[in-house]
């Protein structure tokens, strides 16, 4: 089951769709999708967390909590919508594609994948973008 929590004036429009899709990605890779909650919040909360949790004094455009047991994702992720709005236009993608690609990338992250190394790096993207691939409105 997701949740969608709102600490900004953001709210998103598809909510089911979303839900849809990312039980499909989950499904697809063999996991079975538990409670995820998303937060959708402003830069100021975002970074709150991460110096209190992380100790990291940056702006980000995630944060995730992971819950999860086994195969089963559970968790919280915290999404700045400020930090989507920038790098939608730093990447010259739309606001949508960078929030639905931030959002799958907390879940791939429940699922073992990181992206600490170039490599590992490389190897998010590409289940990024097989995951945005599959995502019909």
């Amino acid at each position: 089951m997701i949740t969608y929590n709102y600490e900004t004036e953001f709210a998103l429009e598809n909510e089911t769709q979303l839900e849809n899709w990312i039980e499909k990605v989950v499904s697809d890779k063999e996991f079975e999708l538990g409670e995820v909650n998303y937060i959708f919040c402003d830069d100021e909360y975002l970074l709150k967390l991460n110096v209190e949790f992380l100790q990291h004094d940056t702006l980000t455009d995630i944060i995730s909590f992971d819950n999860s047991l086994g195969k089963l994702i559970n968790g919280d992720i915290f999404i700045s919508i400020e930090r989507v709005q920038e790098n939608a236009k730093e990447y010259n993608v739309t606001f949508e594609e960078e929030l639905h690609r931030v959002m799958i990338h907390g879940i791939l992250h429940y699922m073992g994948l990181k992206d600490k190394s170039a490599d590992e790096k490389m190897l998010m993207r590409k289940e990024e973008n097989k995951a945005l691939s599959v995502l019909k409105f």
